[in-house]
């Protein structure tokens, strides 16, 4: 410790701020040599010695090659069916360059008969991401919990190859809907069967696990809860993905700038509650689209607009204590708004939630 302290002292541009979950902040000094610039770093375990940074970044193996092409499916079904996601990553690609990465991947679920969290969850947690704080909404009779990547060592490439992103997991909590859209729900969850242990598999190609519903049963549902509407007809597939827009290299990282690009090139950012949703701490903000909507012919022959997803964009500031260094000096800069991401990109989605609803209404 004292040989960290007189580090520090000697280095102080080179000491990495570690927080984790159980473990109070930690200073873990960093030889000159081995300082990176922040937006390619990863968090290392508090009280652990720095991993050598290689030459170039290794290509994924193995089960690591496996859990990110699996990533990789379900951001393909996403896309698919979100064109203005799909054009905002090409527009952001062409200007910026490849420096594209995600915050978060968010999921919504049936919190029913093995429906829930838990079903898309041991996929991740198997792949060594862990279980963090559970969030509640009792208005809105929605749970969630949130997961953080396993370490990232190594990899500062773009996208899904590049550091992997929170896992933000939510589900309907049945039980509290009326009796009318219980019975609906658990009517689909029964001819699913055992659905539920393939929801990763249903995510990734995009299908349903239970019969394609009927027009009036998604109605009735969506008039109770825009979430169970939603959920009913795209399933396990991705809800939306969020761009870290401090992790890009151009002046767009700015997120004020990033969401002035976005408009200026014709796309429409979701107004409802301010373009910029802020953490208490005010070192995280994000912003997002509006939902894409797209056709889809329900089960007793009837098409209708249903509404699919939007993409996200956030931006994390540096600790107070880190603000006056430049980019290359720091290495790792973890802050306690990491938390927050998950409660922001809530408040995001029940605003989202709301104005699907109202607009459904009028």
């Amino acid at each position: 410790m004292a040989g960290a302290t007189l580090a520090a002292a000697r280095f102080p541009a080179a000491v990495a701020l570690l927080r984790t979950r159980r473990s109070p902040v930690v200073a873990v000094p960093l030889a000159p040599s081995g300082l990176r610039h922040h937006r390619r770093s990863v968090a290392m375990a508090a009280g652990a010695a720095p991993s050598p940074i290689p030459a170039s970044d290794p290509l994924p193996k193995g089960s690591d090659l496996f859990f990110r092409s699996v990533l990789s499916n379900m951001q393909k079904v996403y896309l698919s069916r979100n064109p203005t996601a799909e054009k905002i990553l090409d527009l952001v690609h062409s200007y910026d360059g490849d420096h594209i990465c995600f915050d978060h991947f968010a999921f919504r679920t049936f919190g029913v008969d093995g429906y829930g969290i838990n079903s898309l969850a041991e996929f991740f947690t198997d792949f060594g991401y862990e279980s963090r704080e559970e969030l509640r909404f009792p208005a809105k009779k929605l749970r969630a919990l949130w997961f953080s990547p396993p370490n990232n060592d190594g990899y500062t490439r773009a996208g899904i190859y590049g550091p992997l992103p929170r896992i933000f997991i939510s589900e309907l909590l049945v039980d509290e809907l009326s009796a009318p859209s219980q019975e609906i729900i658990r009517k689909y969850i029964k001819t699913s069967a055992n659905g539920n242990k393939y929801a990763v598999l249903a995510s990734t190609f995009g299908e349903l696990t239970w019969e394609k519903p009927t027009y009036s049963d998604f109605q009735v549902l969506s008039r109770e809860s825009e979430y169970a509407g939603w959920t009913l007809v795209n399933g396990y597939a991705l809800n939306h993905a969020t761009v870290s827009t401090h992790r890009l290299e151009s002046d767009i990282r700015s997120i004020s700038k990033f969401n002035k690009f976005v408009e200026d090139n014709g796309f429409k950012l979701n107004t409802e509650g301010g373009i910029l949703k802020v953490s208490p701490d005010g070192l995280l903000q994000q912003s997002s689209t509006v939902a894409d909507s797209s056709l889809f012919t329900f089960a007793d022959g009837i098409t209708e607009s249903i509404p699919r997803s939007y993409i996200e964009f956030a931006e994390r500031l540096p600790l107070p204590q880190f603000r006056d260094l430049q980019d290359e000096e720091v290495c790792t800069i973890c802050h306690e708004c990491i938390d927050y991401s998950v409660l922001v990109c809530f408040l995001s989605f029940i605003i989202h939630t709301w104005k699907v609803y109202f607009q459904a209404s009028r």
